[in-house]
């Protein structure tokens, strides 16, 4: 036990140096020279539009938003409803994605119904879901799972009927039943491509909470930066819309943790292609 906590901690400072090397720390500077460029363009009168406001506008802004609650509550609405939706996807997707993945008669009768319903763009399934369910956080969270389980499912069916005949070969000869031969053949070879499906779903969970905020319901960032563009509250709108992109790199950034400590292997192979 003793051991064990001593490597860890003599480990503690290489994972920290490690980390640091990841960061990009280029990207980081051309953002600041941006943003520094931004605000003397609009200090000098160089940008003419009335509704760009400064970067220190935008900063005051969200001081002001941030001593109300308003910015908060708005973040934690939206970021539940898209965790939620995205969980339940999850589950329905991977769960159909394999039945349909493993079963060739059911995948035969289903395969054109499926190829014509993940054809339609998601977005256009907001207006249906306001009809059906009103403007209400149900109508935002049927959207948002809807929009992900298509990501989840196709990438999953699509893992699951690549894996290797050779591992079925294993399957068959140590006579796994359906259950085990899922759990230790099927899914374990198929879960690149599922982390694709999970992370391609946060992305589509959130962009699509978002819209349904912004088309009905009257909570979260999207309907904030609905109500400041309505006001003419330029500077307060764009803390909405940064928001938002601040709170997808965040929720990545989770995902991509709570993979690299759970499937340390997958997560090795990809960084080991990204650099190949």
């Amino acid at each position: 036990m003793t051991e064990t906590l001593a490597l860890n901690l003599a480990r503690s400072p290489q994972r920290k140096k490690r980390w640091i090397a990841k960061i990009n720390w280029i990207g980081i500077g051309t953002l600041v020279l941006l943003l520094v460029l931004w605000e003397l363009s609009h200090r000098l009168g160089a940008i003419k539009f009335d509704f760009i406001p400064a970067p220190s506008g935008i900063v005051t802004s969200a001081g002001e938003l941030f001593e109300e609650g308003a910015i908060q509550a708005a973040i934690v609405h939206t970021a539940g409803v898209a965790l939620v939706g995205w969980l339940m996807a999850c589950i329905i997707g991977i769960t159909v994605g394999t039945t349909l993945g493993i079963s060739r008669t059911l995948w035969r009768w289903t395969a054109a119904s499926i190829e014509v319903l993940r054809s339609f763009p998601s977005i256009t399934f907001v207006p249906l879901a306001v009809l059906l369910f009103g403007f209400s956080s149900a109508m935002e969270l049927v959207v948002v799972v809807y929009a992900a389980s298509w990501q989840v499912l196709v990438n999953t069916l699509d893992g699951v009927h690549t894996v290797s005949p050779g591992l079925r070969d294993v399957a068959r000869t140590f006579r796994l039943g359906r259950v085990r031969n899922i759990t230790a053949i099927v899914l374990p070879a198929a879960a690149s491509k599922i982390i694709v499906g999970l992370r391609l779903g946060l992305n589509l969970a959130l962009i699509l909470a978002v819209a349904a905020e912004v088309v009905g319901n009257p909570a979260g960032l999207g309907y904030g930066l609905t109500v400041e563009q309505q006001a003419l509250q330029p500077a307060r709108m764009f803390v909405y819309f940064i928001s938002v992109g601040l709170l997808g790199i965040v929720l990545n950034a989770i995902l991509q943790l709570v993979i690299s400590v759970t499937l340390p292997g997958i997560t090795a192979v990809a960084e080991k292609g990204r650099r190949s």
